[in-house]
């Protein structure tokens, strides 16, 4: 019994890689930021929205690249089970907002479901600890657009009503990320510690 108990919670730490962010039980930093939700900018407040229940913050490299594309229709086709679970979802990236007013009414990607906000200068990644990349000359997005900005590594926060992060998700696929985004605000609102 102790084995397959041992076996399990191993299984659980190798499932999720160990992140360098901000851990579990942390405040989340503040949010104040210019976002796009569906194709119009807007003033977004982390704060303001956690009087709502918990948000899903999101960290990804760029509007309009592989990885990301998948994420963010992922968030969109998911959006109605995560505020079933009571949570809300945005996305943060490096992004222009020209960009991201483009990519969040985009109806592949973030289909105008959740806002997505512009943190140009990546203060907003460097204060959840997550790790940015400077710009890659001459690399280009799926439509075939240079991007000038840098990348922020993919990270998801669950941020819990009182302003505290009850997990980080890292090292996983964009799909499976947000598979386990759900499940642990599931777990939030079945009254159950996220893992």
């Amino acid at each position: 019994m102790k084995r397959l108990f041992l076996k399990i919670m191993l299984s659980q730490l190798l499932a999720v890689p160990a992140l360098a962010v901000l851990p579990e039980g942390h405040p989340a930093p503040a949010i104040e930021a210019q976002a796009s939700l569906a194709g119009k900018a807007l003033n977004y407040s982390l704060q303001d929205t956690l009087k709502k229940g918990p948000v899903v913050v999101y960290f990804y490299p760029s509007a309009y690249t592989g990885g990301c594309n998948i994420q963010a229709h992922t968030f969109a086709v998911d959006h109605d089970k995560f505020a079933a679970a009571g949570a809300s979802i945005v996305g943060v990236s490096l992004d222009s907002i020209d960009r991201l007013n483009d990519f969040s009414a985009d109806p592949e990607y973030c289909a105008g479901k959740f806002p997505v906000v512009a943190d140009a200068d990546g203060k907003i990644a460097k204060a959840f600890d997550v790790a940015v990349r400077d710009a890659a000359p001459g690399k280009t997005d799926t439509r075939g657009v240079e991007i000038h900005h840098g990348f922020a590594e993919r990270a998801t926060f669950i941020i819990t009503p009182d302003g505290k992060i009850a997990a980080a998700i890292g090292g996983l696929k964009p799909k499976e990320n947000v598979a386990k985004a759900l499940e642990i605000v599931q777990q939030l609102k079945a009254g159950q510690k996220a893992i």
